[in-house]
């Protein structure tokens, strides 16, 4: 029952959205460390969708990318940025100078405020510059003589309100002015915030648990459970073996699912969204999914579980794709990989190989 309510809460079956910024809303936010292949997380749980849906998406900045929760990339729709830093920013810094001082990395607080200095002169007038060349104006200036180091710089400036994704460029990411990519919103007091951010959590996840919760916001366990006593009538608490999960009530308790295949992204929510993945996929299952780094590779969902992986095979003549299962389905009609595979291929507009 759970991964046939996770695939409805995810917009993977019977999907309700058609413009990405409502898609976005509704996941609260998207991991995106992959920023490629985030593009085809959006593009699966949309109606109707291209590459070109999700770009143009981008290049207007209604969707933004950038560090927020964790310490991790997210996409977040521009409207909501400034409340989620709010909350998150605090930890997000201090996560990040544990890092760099475990790394013998020790960067002073007035190096950061020369580079936020230096962004907003450069960035200025809506002139989004790509990592590579804001490194260049960072070593110009003098702030910092390497790359890796100038890292840090990028993620206190996101976390600092200054700077955040921007249109891309020549295919590349780019960073741009936070003032000028999502104007000023309507501020949310901490509770609502936290009300709102347990709300879009559990209305695109559900079921799940507290440490699931807790795993996705980065929120400490006292603040996550203030956030679901909040909107506590909007929930319905189960026992699903011996683990207590929260089901929103607007899912829609009708709905049967039928036969359903996708060629699921690396870092999907669907499997990184949830500390306990063993709903949909068995332990001895989890290194083919993920491994002990963190890195997550792209998966084949099969009726709500991870059954295999696929990988994207460019030739000549169009698109193949490899696939190999480690869970045996019997069942699993042929037809079902050949319509995932003609919709991938139609998300990036290439010709059709089979």
């Amino acid at each position: 029952m759970i991964p046939e309510i996770r695939l409805l809460s995810q917009q993977l079956v019977k999907p309700r959205f058609k413009e990405p910024k409502e898609l976005v809303s509704w996941m609260g936010a998207v991991q995106a460390q992959d920023y490629r292949m985030v593009k085809w997380a959006l593009g699966i749980r949309l109606k109707s969708a291209t590459l070109t849906t999700i770009d143009e998406a981008y290049q207007r900045g209604d969707i933004l990318r950038t560090h927020v929760m964790r310490p991790t990339w997210h996409l977040v729709p521009a409207e909501d940025i400034r409340w989620m830093l709010k909350l998150s920013s605090q930890r997000i810094i201090k996560a990040c100078d544990s890092f760099a001082r475990g790394n013998g990395v020790v960067i002073p607080e007035s190096i950061f405020t020369k580079a936020n200095n230096l962004f907003e002169k450069v960035l200025e007038g809506n002139n989004h510059l790509t990592k590579q060349e804001l490194e260049t104006e960072v070593v110009k200036a003098g702030i910092l003589p390497d790359s890796p180091r100038i890292g840090y710089l990028f993620t206190r400036a996101e976390q600092e309100g200054i700077i955040c994704s921007g249109a891309d460029k020549d295919g590349k990411a780019t960073y741009a002015l936070l003032e000028e990519r999502a104007p000023a919103a309507k501020e949310l007091h901490k509770e609502e915030a936290l009300a709102l951010l347990a709300k879009r959590y559990f209305t695109s996840h559900s079921p799940a648990s507290l440490s699931d919760f807790v795993w996705w916001s980065g929120l400490p366990v006292r603040e996550a459970r203030q956030a679901i006593g909040a909107i506590e009538s909007e929930l319905n608490k189960d026992k699903f073996a011996s683990q207590e999960l929260f089901i929103h009530q607007q899912w829609d308790k009708k709905f049967r699912n039928k036969d359903v295949l996708h060629f699921m992204p690396p870092f999907d929510e669907y499997l990184i969204s949830y500390k306990d993945r063993t709903a949909v996929m068995d332990k001895e299952h989890h290194p083919k999914a993920f491994n002990n780094f963190g890195i997550f590779y792209p998966v084949i969902l099969y009726n709500g579980r991870i059954v295999g992986n696929w990988k994207k095979v460019e030739k000549k003549g169009g698109i193949t794709f490899d696939t190999s299962f480690f869970v045996e389905c019997p069942d699993l009609d042929k037809e079902l990989l050949e319509k995932a595979a003609d919709r991938y291929r139609t998300f990036l507009g290439k010709s059709i190989k089979k």
